[in-house]
């Protein structure tokens, strides 16, 4: 059911830098090794609507209807242009919590949430990535691509995690001069400034 084409494929494109890595990545940086495992669980379950309505046939809405690509499309820009100017606003010498309170840690995983469930290319590319490793001549088709969908998130989960987890390896490093921490927090803000405007301009596929 699962073949090894999938899961080459599936990890190739996990393994692409997107919103949801650079999401992960700052969070293990400014926030700790506990807090990035949340922000990776959060990409991880912004996955779960798209690939469900891919699954049953409502990504096709998006295909067809301008008015709800387009609605949901600017409400993904908006979000990161916010996130992009909270980052650039809070840019300070960079001290990495120890402790994260359950309310900052759910607000990751909210964070991390909404990255993915507002980028309404990711239900479409479902659509066009899963049907594809599903034999024609399956029984349970839509129960093969429910699995295929499964697994795929549970790559992305791992593959998450060791991004973030790298990244808080190497916090301690930019905790050490102030420049470098408030630089690369600006760097961070103008990538999901630069993400926004490309989903901004992006038509549908």
């Amino acid at each position: 059911m699962v073949s090894p084409e999938f899961l080459i494929t599936s990890l190739v494109v996990v393994l692409m830098p997107g919103t949801g890595v650079l999401f992960t990545v700052a969070t293990g940086l400014f926030t700790g090794k506990r807090a990035s495992i949340f922000a990776a669980a959060g990409c991880t379950l912004g996955i779960v609507p798209s690939m469900l309505a891919s699954v049953f046939g409502l990504a096709a809405i998006f295909h067809t209807s301008v008015l709800v690509y387009q609605t949901v499309k600017y409400f993904g820009v908006v979000y990161l242009l916010y996130l992009a100017w909270s980052m650039w606003r809070s840019s300070s010498p960079l001290v990495v919590e120890k402790k994260q309170t359950e309310t900052r840690l759910i607000n990751i995983v909210m964070k991390g949430f909404l990255i993915n469930i507002l980028n309404p290319k990711l239900s479409i590319f479902f659509l066009a990535f899963l049907p594809q490793f599903v034999s024609h001549q399956a029984q349970q088709p839509v129960l093969n691509m429910l699995v295929l969908g499964a697994t795929f998130m549970l790559m992305t989960l791992g593959v998450f995690i060791l991004y973030g987890l790298a990244a808080s390896h190497f916090s301690g490093l930019i905790v050490r001069s102030e420049k470098v921490s408030i630089v690369i927090q600006k760097v961070f803000a103008g990538s999901f400034a630069a993400l926004g405007l490309k989903l901004a301009l992006t038509e549908r596929i």
